[in-house]
């Protein structure tokens, strides 16, 4: 080998272990809070001796984001494309799909996680290089709905791009939950392909006529008539669409301040740090929405309506996310980039919050009104894992305009869809399509 040879092996090698870290560090840290001197000090290489191999960080970025789906999009279209051939296989076709992109996603690519995390956070310039390759692989999933829908699997009232987005929320949310260590990827796949293909619900359809959402509370900062409590609020208010649209450590005063219309030097008056503002904010967030789902849930008198109840905790929840707290999608979008200090200080009320839904599908369990065969903490964290990834792509701005739902049409799509799965119903039982499984 040749000295150039051996130099040029070398330099890839160290460009290679650049992404890398990269990927890394942008998967646990986030694209904005990371540096060149993070990446290189993560690499093992002089701060400066970086830019010999990447002019900036957004050249490492697009590289990442490349990666990042490419490999996964070659694997899946592999998948699909051996699929058409075995068409009456759809089931286990749909598991190995999932149990693909959770692999990639949780254990095997810091690359896919990277993508996902940052992805809905970057501008619409940098995003923009990305975009059809993001499409394409959207569209291999759609072809494979479309041709399981064609040949009678899927459920004809929900439109293919709606159950994909289903699918595809469902499972990017787990980076945000999931734990290697309670149990394997395969595990969490299987029964989150189940819980996707046939729903919670026992029956053939889900009675949901009970759905109250006429007495829904919209949650903010407490009203007062004095000036700083007033200017403290609308700081709060501001720094929750930085902290939502940003994260955490993207997120700095004199950005909040600009949004609030005010004097960054002023902020100190009300607050004496950024972190201060954001435990506010995130508190404000998670007890806003335990609050509304808790009495959305309570409206329900013993014996329980169960699909009615289970169905107006879900449009609650979308209702807080969407309409009546922006401290709650806040909360949601930055939680899975805050520092450990800050999970931990929080980290009770989201437990209380996940009580809450347990006890509401344990009862309904209970009460054989969903299946027996589910366990309940995993169907929660699924379940709300594609509740809470919807931030990441629907618009109820959009509402009216063609092709788009109102959020009341959209929330009733998604509790079909989570109480009755995407398969179609009409044409097999539950008990058929297990034993076909």
């Amino acid at each position: 080998m040749t000295n150039t040879e051996d130099k040029l092996s070398k330099s890839e090698k160290t460009r290679e272990d650049i992404l890398s870290a990269a990927a890394r560090l942008f998967r646990h840290e986030g694209y904005y809070a990371t540096t060149m001197r993070d990446i290189a000090e993560k690499t093992g290489i002089e701060a400066g001796s970086i830019y010999y191999h990447f002019g900036s960080k957004e050249m490492i970025l697009n590289e990442v984001l490349d990666i990042g789906v490419r490999d996964l999009y070659r694997r899946i279209s592999e998948i699909v494309l051996a699929a058409k051939d075995n068409p009456e296989n759809f089931r286990k076709s749909f598991a190995l799909l999932i149990e693909t992109h959770l692999t990639y996603l949780l254990t095997d690519s810091d690359f896919t996680s990277a993508n996902i995390r940052n992805y809905p956070m970057l501008s619409d310039e940098t995003r923009a290089p990305h975009r059809e390759l993001r499409a394409a692989y959207a569209q291999v999933w759609s072809d494979f709905l479309r041709d399981a829908k064609a040949s009678g699997f899927l459920r004809k009232d929900i439109s293919i791009s709606a159950i994909r987005q289903f699918v595809l929320s469902a499972m990017n949310w787990t980076v945000e939950w999931y734990d290697v260590g309670r149990y394997p990827v395969h595990i969490l796949a299987e029964r989150m392909s189940k819980l996707i293909l046939d729903g919670m619900c026992s029956l053939c359809r889900a009675d949901t006529g009970g759905l109250m959402t006429s007495n829904a509370v919209s949650f903010g900062p407490t009203e007062s008539t004095g000036k700083a409590a007033r200017t403290r609020a609308e700081i709060l208010q501001a720094a929750a669409r930085v902290l939502r649209d940003n994260g955490y450590k993207a997120a700095t005063l004199r950005q909040i301040a600009a949004e609030a219309n005010m004097q960054a030097g002023s902020v100190y008056y009300h607050f004496k740090s950024k972190e201060a503002i954001v435990d506010e904010v995130l508190d404000a967030g998670l007890s806003d929405l335990l609050a509304g789902v808790s009495a959305a849930a309570d409206q329900f008198p013993e014996p329980y309506d169960h699909h009615a109840r289970i169905a107006t905790a879900i449009w609650t929840h979308l209702h807080f996310l969407f309409m009546a707290s922006e401290f709650t999608s806040a909360n949601i979008r930055s939680y899975g980039m805050l520092p450990n200090e800050f999970r931990e200080r929080h980290g009770e009320i989201r437990h209380e919050y996940g009580r809450l839904w347990d006890r509401i599908l344990r009862e309904a369990q209970e009460d054989n009104a969903i299946r027996s065969d589910i366990k309940i903490v995993p169907l929660r964290q699924v379940m709300l894992g594609a509740l809470n990834w919807t931030v990441e792509w629907f618009d109820s701005n959009k509402a009216g305009t063609d092709g788009y739902l109102s959020l009341a049409e959209f929330s009733d799509m998604l509790i079909k869809l989570l109480l009755e799965g995407i398969c179609d119903r009409e044409t097999a039982t539950y008990a058929e399509q297990v034993a076909a499984s």
